[in-house]
């Protein structure tokens, strides 16, 4: 890795902001370097500091006028749904039988699985997400191909092989003991490995027996480090089935409780009809409900009550959820957030969008010391963002005022174009435009 200076106008955040025009809640350089060492930063803070810390032949990138913030985090995404984008008029439950499991029982074959991997990270590159916590399918191939392509590209990786013993087609189906034994194999040999983590994965609790549940809870404990990511709470018509399946349990939420699913370190997708009782237990589990905008809103799921969640205290990520969601750019899954809740008269600040996709989003993968910031010893994993990267965009901004008024701008008008340059560890994933 080379050591390398990027500036540029620097933002990031220290805490959460406790609303519009919290200026207490983040650091903004005007101009500012951010200096790279070995794929970590070194320092960031004002050009006129920093520069005299450079050797003199030490190569510069700047970009400027473009906002240069810590890669954005995407904590629920399915990289086999590739390819299950924009299915239509269906569903969750029927959605997953039409669409979704035909498309990942071709995950089987390596050969797929891999071409799969490298173009998901191609994706999220060119979208600024610089982390993401993935499904995989059943098969331990499309865990092992997400996992080695992230390895050889430095890319901080969260995945784990979607488990399922019933309700789903026999190509992806494995006993309790089968599956249990492949995901043990996969966390001991990537787990840990470079920067690659793994997540126990129920697909959710309909398509686990009992004694997969109680499988997957134990490997969980016997693995502490390791995270877990599943489904909650998503589908009128899954909650229906879930109470059908699991009479005993108080609640969807209870089931995932007793088999020792909840934790700090679990990320639980969707979390849309809860009621207060499942609200507490995650809270007093310390679980993170992951708000879904774009897909809750394709597949026609419900509104996320981000408010009801924040006020008893559930820690809340924000995610693409690609494939049910339509768009792998963490900017338009914050445009759809702030819609969702627009709707139930509730609202959210840019700074605090921002703050979701970055800092917050890496505390609720336990990584907030090493993602998500804009800190010493931190990985130098950023993303630089282009408010005028369009001309609609180029033309609102001629009556921009602010530094908030800018990042909702990006937040509203943003995608993929938005994206001038992507960092992992320093190193730039993207192809210049001359």
């Amino acid at each position: 890795m080379t050591a390398r200076a990027i500036r540029g106008r620097l933002l990031a955040f220290t805490r959460a902001p406790l609303g519009a025009g919290d200026a207490q809640s983040y650091r903004y350089i005007d101009d500012g370097i951010v200096l790279v060492e070995d794929g970590r930063i070194e320092a960031a803070g004002p050009a006129a500091e920093i520069v005299g810390r450079m050797p003199a032949d030490m190569p510069v990138e700047r970009h400027a006028d473009a906002l240069i913030m810590p890669g954005f985090i995407d904590p629920h995404i399915h990289y086999p749904q590739t390819q299950v984008i924009a299915s239509y008029g269906a569903q969750l439950l029927e959605w997953l039988e039409k669409y979704t499991f035909v498309e990942e029982q071709k995950f089987a074959e390596p050969a797929h699985a891999a071409r799969n991997a490298e173009f998901f990270l191609d994706e999220l590159a060119r979208n600024g997400t610089t982390t993401a916590c993935a499904y995989c399918t059943a098969h331990p191939a499309s865990a092992e191909a997400l996992f080695a392509a992230a390895h050889k590209r430095n890319v901080g990786m969260i995945a784990g092989n979607a488990v399922m013993d019933r309700n789903g087609p026999p190509g992806l189906l494995a006993p309790a003991a089968s599956a249990i034994a492949d995901s043990r194999d996969l966390i001991r040999r990537w787990h840990g490995t470079g920067r690659q983590r793994y997540a126990v994965t129920p697909r959710f609790a309909m398509t686990s027996t009992d004694a997969q549940l109680a499988e997957l809870g134990a490997l969980l404990k016997e693995f502490p480090t390791t995270l877990m990511q599943t489904h909650l709470d998503e589908n009128l018509g899954e909650i229906a089935a879930i109470k059908k399946l699991f009479p005993a349990d108080a609640s969807y939420t209870a089931v995932y409780g007793r088999f020792g699913l909840l934790g700090q370190r679990s990320l639980l997708g969707h979390c849309i009809h809860l009621t207060d009782d499942e609200i507490a237990l995650l809270r007093d589990t310390q679980s993170v409900a992951v708000f879904c905008p774009t897909s809750n809103l394709f597949i026609g799921s419900g509104l996320f009550d981000y408010e009801r969640l924040n006020a008893a205290g559930v820690g809340i990520a924000l995610a693409t959820d690609v494939g049910g969601g339509t768009s792998y750019s963490m900017l338009r899954t914050a445009a759809d957030a702030y819609k969702v809740m627009q709707l139930q008269g509730q609202n959210l600040p840019a700074l605090a969008a921002f703050d979701l996709l970055t800092r917050r989003n890496a505390a609720a993968l336990g990584l907030e010391r090493e993602i998500g910031v804009m800190a010493p010893g931190a990985y130098a994993d950023l993303v630089v963002l282009d408010a005028r990267a369009t001309p609609a965009m180029a033309h609102r901004m001629e009556t921009v005022r602010d530094l908030e008024e800018e990042l909702f701008v990006l937040m509203t008008m943003g995608d993929d174009r938005a994206v001038r340059q992507t960092y992992i560890a320093g190193e730039p994933a993207l192809k210049m435009s001359s």
